[in-house]
């Protein structure tokens, strides 16, 4: 109910049917037309009450940073997804690899199969023993 949330968070009951014009809350109602206030809706109105009180936010401004913690999360739940396929193929795919290692007519390990780089060495350039010949005889250029 609207005005026991109001007295728990010490607001206005008009300042609740504010932030659910403006779409930041969205309580469900009854057949009576009564809102009824879930656990994340009150979530949610912490979250603005301490945007709005304590940071100073405006409604226009706590809507910008509630709509993109909701993008941040549906991101989040995307990459974990992605992740999770990523893990399932890699398991697969390294039991197709020891399976084609096991029936292959040559039989080796991974790491025989990687060419190893030949070291490379690099010479240092001649020194120049021409100035020290030419102050020996005594000529110049």
């Amino acid at each position: 109910m609207i005005s026991a949330v109001a007295q728990k968070y010490n607001i206005h009951p008009q300042t609740l049917r504010l932030y659910e014009r403006e779409g930041l809350l969205k309580p469900s109602r009854t057949e009576g037309n009564t809102r009824l206030y879930s656990e994340e809706d009150l979530e949610q109105l912490e979250t603005i009450l301490s945007l709005t009180r304590d940071l100073g936010v405006n409604l226009a401004g706590v809507e910008i940073i509630l709509n993109m913690r909701r993008k941040m999360e549906q991101m989040q739940g995307e990459v974990n997804q992605f992740m999770e396929y990523v893990k399932h193929e890699l398991a697969r795919g390294l039991g197709d690899w020891e399976q084609r290692l096991s029936t292959a007519l040559v039989k080796s390990s991974p790491t025989d199969l990687v060419r190893a780089t030949p070291a490379i060495t690099v010479e240092e350039p001649a020194k120049d023993t021409e100035p020290a010949r030419r102050a020996k005889d005594g000529s110049s250029t």
